[in-house]
């Protein structure tokens, strides 16, 4: 197999990369902590840094990827839930948010090639969308008002999705720097 600039789409590395990826956030999702309605997730967390690693394209496919697991009903999303079901509730939005999330935040840490404050505020913005998608669709499922809906489920987790997003640039950049070096990723 030759080594050229750009890997072909279904390649091993990419299969592997996207798999093990999706297998995190499976992990991890479900172990969410209950604040209210809306619990903190850790998938954001490993999206976060699953981009320093795979970038956006790889990124977002394993979002896509773990979704599709959730939604045939393995117990991947918040709680130990899964279904359709779950997308239908009042978080669903902030599932599909993760999608954008992947996508926006992907394109600022690949286009910078994971400059600290340029991967931050795209991670920034990303995540700002998938709150946007996921707070409309909690205002449409619970009927709730718009300012009863950001301060349940936007406001209590600004703060940890900064820290989450610091945490995820610090590992990501020293994973990314390593996975270089071993000539692992270019």
């Amino acid at each position: 197999m030759s080594n050229t600039k750009s890997e072909s789409a279904f390649s091993v590395k990419t299969i592997s990369y996207c798999a093990l990826s999706a297998a995190v956030m499976c992990i991890l999702g479900p172990m969410s902590i209950p604040v209210g309605t809306i619990p903190v997730s850790f998938t954001n967390l490993v999206i976060y840094a699953s981009l320093f690693v795979m970038g956006k394209n790889k990124t977002t496919l394993s979002v896509i990827i773990y979704i599709l697991l959730g939604i045939f009903g393995l117990p991947v999303f918040s709680g130990y839930s899964g279904g359709f079901a779950k997308l239908m509730g009042p978080t669903g939005g902030y599932i599909v948010g993760f999608v954008f999330l992947a996508y926006i935040a992907g394109i600022f840490v690949d286009k910078s090639n994971g400059a600290k404050i340029i991967s931050f505020a795209g991670m920034v913005l990303g995540t700002a969308v998938a709150y946007l998608f996921g707070t409309l669709w909690f205002v449409i499922s619970s009927g709730a008002t718009w300012t009863y809906a950001l301060a349940v489920c936007v406001f209590p987790f600004i703060a940890i999705d900064i820290i989450k997003i610091i945490i995820s640039i610090i590992a990501g950049r020293a994973v990314r720097k390593r996975l270089e070096m071993a000539n692992v990723n270019k």
